[in-house]
């Protein structure tokens, strides 16, 4: 090589390392986002999210979509979610343990923590099975057990055949169950303490369907309400840009999350990085007849 040339070959290097640098240096932008709307067969919007970062950190804690099933969890468990109503700002959750009329068992307990955004439903009708005589639910000083329709619902659940799941016969005596009227209320902190209450199984009936008198089509889950307050102009103007709202940072500050995974402080718009005909520095790197390098910065649609 002539002695002549070093210096420019030297130069022209030097630019190669810069730009190769700088293009090492771009972030890689996903093409497809980490937040999704539906969680199998649940739509699933803001507050909740279906993976990190997604919805609202408040929720976040308690909800997350495990293997296209929507959990949610509490200290005392993971419990799937059938269903959301948006309109009533109220979700459904499943125990996999609690009793139904099909189906009876010893339950585990079930609580909510009391920084929950969480409360249960008045709809519920919280029923003890199989609890002992001795059970604190039956102190008559304490009227914990409601009278009326609440026996009515023993005798319903007491015909079915799952009793026999928690040792008991089918039409047995129903003074071992309980339609439980919580002291502690139904709000955040709730807590539902099987071996506390003597108790052998527990369950929730959240509606009757228009057949009170035949318990196999009962609605067996828990109805959760949930605070619906979280809602922001921010996150309205993501979502109507077609991001979905969630959080970023040691701070968990708002976030909007982009279909291509990119993350934005406001909206969607202007996000050059779309789902198709995404753009992104190439770099192209020639040897020509002199013996010298060549380098072109050059935007390329993929």
């Amino acid at each position: 090589m002539s002695p002549d040339l070093s210096p420019l070959l030297f130069i022209n290097i030097m630019l190669f390392l810069f730009f190769l640098h700088t293009v090492s240096s771009v972030p890689a932008y996903p093409v497809n986002g980490t937040c999704r709307d539906t969680c199998g067969t649940i739509s699933v919007k803001f507050p909740f999210g279906t993976g990190s970062g997604c919805g609202h950190p408040d929720f976040a804690r308690y909800i997350k979509c495990n293997s296209e099933s929507l959990e949610f969890s509490t200290g005392t468990g993971i419990y799937s979610i059938s269903s959301i109503d948006y309109t009533s700002n109220s979700i459904i959750v499943t125990d996999p343990f609690m009793s139904t009329c099909s189906s009876m068992q010893n339950s585990g307990s079930f609580s909510l923590d009391r920084a929950s955004p969480f409360s249960i439903t008045k709809d519920n009708i919280i029923v003890l099975l199989g609890c002992s005589g001795t059970s604190p639910v039956f102190d008559a000083d304490e009227d914990l057990c409601a009278t009326g329709s609440g026996s009515r619902v023993c005798r319903g659940l007491y015909s079915c055949k799952g009793v026999s799941g928690i040792g008991l016969q089918q039409n047995a005596p129903a003074s071992s169950c309980c339609v439980y009227d919580s002291p502690t209320g139904l709000g955040s902190g709730y807590a539902l303490d099987l071996p506390k209450l003597q108790c052998s199984s527990y369950t929730s009936i959240y509606g009757f369907g228009g057949n009170e008198g035949d318990p196999m089509k009962w609605k067996f889950g828990i109805s959760l309400q949930y605070n619906d307050s979280y809602t922001s102009d921010a996150c309205n103007d993501c979502e109507n840009s077609g991001g979905s709202c969630g959080f970023t940072g040691l701070d968990e500050s708002f976030a909007c999350i982009c279909r291509n995974g990119r993350n934005s402080t406001t909206n969607c718009f202007g996000i050059g990085y779309a789902l198709s005909g995404t753009w992104g520095p190439k770099v192209q790197i020639k040897l020509n007849p002199a013996g010298f390098l060549l380098l072109w910065m050059m935007t390329l649609f993929i």
